[in-house]
């Protein structure tokens, strides 16, 4: 009902509707799930343990940040497929859940950001005089980013945005946005083979935060979507950046389930600092626009 399906949808398409989730559960041989299973004390149901031994799971499990639930499905006996391990090849694309949802993600933290500014992200002259255009910084350029860079420019917003990967300088380019990094040999190198952002050296790192101090404080929206695979989220927005940051910015952390990209965010919240800068940390972000998720 939360994405305006009812019941008679799923009738319509042929499926038969269980009268609860233990009945629908108990013969399954495959069970299809957006998220994972809950397991005992995360919900109101022990949704693992209504999974019979065999079965196979598909599911967005998030097994490197959820070791204790996979070792559950382990001694339950299922066969758990994480569908973020589908691997990123053209044959595999209509299964990769991972582009699809941060696809819409990035769409929404621009859509959430322009409701909690306070004011309006186009140039508008008018008679009674004119309203500066926002300007809005997107930490991190991979599909999230990159629809967000998107978004915003399409809202009228200046748009900049940074990476440690070199080839999505052109991509932010191309979609209007400027790039902002410290671009020397090391960043020329800083992309594994599989095009995931690599860890950066400290010295690296002190450069680009000095970069990054300086612009920031210019910003009215900053967006952050930086994760690396099975570690928790790199720190790119320090307490020192909030509080350059003028009364009335937004902040979007949308790694803030993986332990977030800003200090001060808090899963599930909006936060608004000392100094009126506004940090929104809102969780399972494709739910909140969940009829196209």
């Amino acid at each position: 009902l939360g994405s305006n399906l009812p019941d008679r949808v799923y009738q319509d398409a042929g499926a038969e509707i269980a009268p609860d989730a233990a009945s629908a559960l108990a013969d399954a041989d495959i069970v299809l799930k957006v998220q994972r299973p809950l397991l005992a004390g995360e919900g109101d149901l022990d949704e693992l343990a209504l999974i019979k031994r065999g079965a196979l799971l598909f599911a967005i499990l998030n097994p490197y940040n959820s070791r204790d639930h996979v070792a559950a499905y382990a001694a339950a006996g299922v066969n758990a497929f994480a569908m973020e391990f589908m691997p990123r090849i053209t044959r595999a694309q209509v299964m990769d859940v991972l582009s699809s949802q941060a696809n819409l993600a990035g769409y929404k933290a621009v859509v959430d950001a322009a409701s909690e500014y306070g004011r309006a992200y186009p140039m508008m002259m008018t008679a009674a005089g004119t309203v500066p255009p926002a300007r809005a910084f997107i930490m991190g350029v991979g599909v999230a980013g990159l629809q967000a860079i998107a978004t915003a420019k399409r809202l009228g917003a200046i748009v900049s945005a940074t990476d440690v990967r070199p080839a999505v300088k052109e991509q932010v380019q191309s979609l209007g946005g400027s790039f902002v990094a410290v671009e020397n040999d090391e960043f020329k190198q800083a992309e594994t083979a599989g095009g995931y952002a690599k860890e950066m050296s400290d010295d690296y790192k002190r450069q680009q935060a000095a970069l990054v101090a300086e612009h920031i404080k210019k910003q009215d929206i900053v967006i952050t979507t930086a994760l690396i695979p099975g570690r928790k989220a790199p720190i790119l927005v320090t307490r020192e950046h909030v509080a350059s940051m003028k009364p009335g910015s937004v902040i979007i952390d949308l790694a803030v389930e993986q332990g977030g990209n800003v200090e001060g965010s808090e899963l599930g919240k909006v936060v608004t600092t000392e100094n009126g800068v506004k940090i929104v940390g809102h969780a399972n972000y494709p739910s909140r626009i969940a009829e196209s998720a």
